[in-house]
């Protein structure tokens, strides 16, 4: 990989002459990155000889054709993994990139790997300017050093003047909150005000690229609205680059124009903002909850089985703010329990009762046998949480038919609630647009 990086203006590169290719400012090309497990380095002695050896005689890496996928759930047979594998996109001036995946799906690699701070195994990127990272917190930070010293630092590592850094000083100073502390070696901060330093040092010291992994995560609600603000006008009145790296649903579509998908360290979607958050929820599905129950034990009467399903009617488990959640049930019903009651009660994790529902036999159906019902939840009515559901078929006060205690779990993820702005705060369980009206 080449580690030139040009400068914006009147020397920022051309990457070629298509449509839109002037205004292209970062471009990977069949990036991948390939680690030996257990290893520092490349792996044995005996590996680099033959990789040697195979270089002499013009002829490709040898160990490039074996490797694992990066998937760190199964057990691989090889030592080699890929982390990476054909990296193919292009990001255009003033665009804000997200991009999403799975703990383990390749982002932060990818991400050091554009930062330069490791180089790719396979492959190459073309920058359109000067880049600033911010990967971990206190990254490039020198623990010795005052923060307003490593302010100067970290320009100068841009290329920026003393007289540039100068300038911005203050605006940094101001936007990190850290002004009392600004001349105390940066070993005495807390975690939350470095990643404040660090973030005000990243933004104002104006790249022509940001790169921000998930670091957000460590300020409070009232430092990443800041930061995600800021970021949106660097994107929108600077014109500058973000490449954004999260798992809040809420911020990457607040901020992306474009979202990327990775999963085992390739990328498995690419395009609108809002269809790769719907990929991403319908793939992420957590092992410890259940979308799908199946009452092998029913004779006569009974529930049979249950599924959450979204709007394709697709079994899911996770599902963002804004969609559309519906329960599949199948019922054996025998004669003398056709005015029996089917109903559910919804429970979040706390073990709060949000709310109960249910249907009477009788004005749905008029005679025994196998019946399917189809129950859909209200859609931006439950405020992200973890959720059980429980279900039974009863006569009121006389017998209860079947109960299937926490027999589904889901969860809703923030994806635009709004609520993501009061982070830790407990704001109920359900979001109610209520009627508002202004009285003169």
């Amino acid at each position: 990989m080449s580690n030139k990086t040009f400068l914006s203006g009147s020397d920022t590169p051309s990457f070629g002459g298509g449509r839109g290719e002037d205004n292209i400012i970062l471009k990977a090309e069949n990036i991948s990155k390939q680690y030996r497990l257990g290893q520092v380095g490349t792996g044995t002695l005996s590996h680099d000889v033959n990789r040697w050896w195979h270089q002499i005689r013009g002829k490709e890496d040898p160990y490039l054709k074996i490797g694992d996928v990066n998937d760190r759930s199964t057990k691989g047979s090889s030592d080699y993994v890929w982390a990476l594998k054909d990296i193919n996109f292009e990001v255009e001036r003033g665009e804000v990139l997200g991009i999403i995946g799975k703990n383990g799906a390749g982002k932060s690699t990818l991400l050091k790997i554009l930062s330069r701070v490791t180089a790719p195994t396979t492959g190459s990127i073309k920058f359109g300017g000067r880049v600033a990272s911010l990967l971990e917190v206190g990254t490039g930070f020198n623990g010795e050093m005052t923060g307003r010293e490593n302010v100067y630092l970290n320009g100068a590592i841009l290329g920026m003047t003393k007289k540039e850094i100068t300038a911005k000083l203050d605006e940094i100073i101001d936007f990190s909150g850290c002004e009392r502390y600004i001349d105390t070696p940066v070993k005495r901060y807390s975690s939350g005000m470095t990643v404040r330093l660090a973030f005000a040092v990243a933004a104002f010291l104006e790249p022509e690229i940001l790169i921000i992994d998930e670091v957000l995560a460590v300020g409070d609600a009232e430092f990443q609205k800041k930061a995600i603000g800021k970021m949106q006008d660097i994107s929108r009145e600077g014109g500058r680059t973000v490449l954004f790296v999260s798992h809040n649903m809420a911020a990457i579509k607040q901020l992306c124009t474009k979202t990327i998908m990775m999963e085992n360290g390739t990328i498995v979607f690419e395009g609108n903002t809002n269809k790769a958050i719907d990929y991403y929820l319908q793939s992420n599905q957590y092992e410890g909850y259940r979308g799908h129950y199946v009452n092998e034990a029913v004779q006569e009467s009974g529930i049979v089985s249950l599924a959450i399903v979204d709007k394709n009617d697709e079994i899911r488990t996770e599902f963002g703010f804004d969609e559309a959640i519906g329960i599949n049930v199948k019922l054996q019903v025998a004669e003398q329990y056709l005015n029996a009651y089917l109903g559910f009660r919804l429970v979040d994790r706390n073990e709060r009762v949000i709310f109960t529902s249910e249907i009477k036999l009788s004005e749905k159906i008029n005679q025994a046998g196998m019946h399917k019902f189809e129950v859909n939840l209200p859609e931006k009515f439950l405020v992200p949480n973890q959720f059980n559901l429980t279900f039974a078929l009863h006569v009121p006060n006389v017998v209860l038919i079947d109960c299937l205690d926490d027999c589904l779990s889901f969860e809703i993820i923030e994806t635009g609630s709004d609520l993501y702005k009061y982070a830790g705060t407990d704001f109920g369980c359900v979001y109610v647009n209520c009627d508002w009206k202004k009285l003169n």
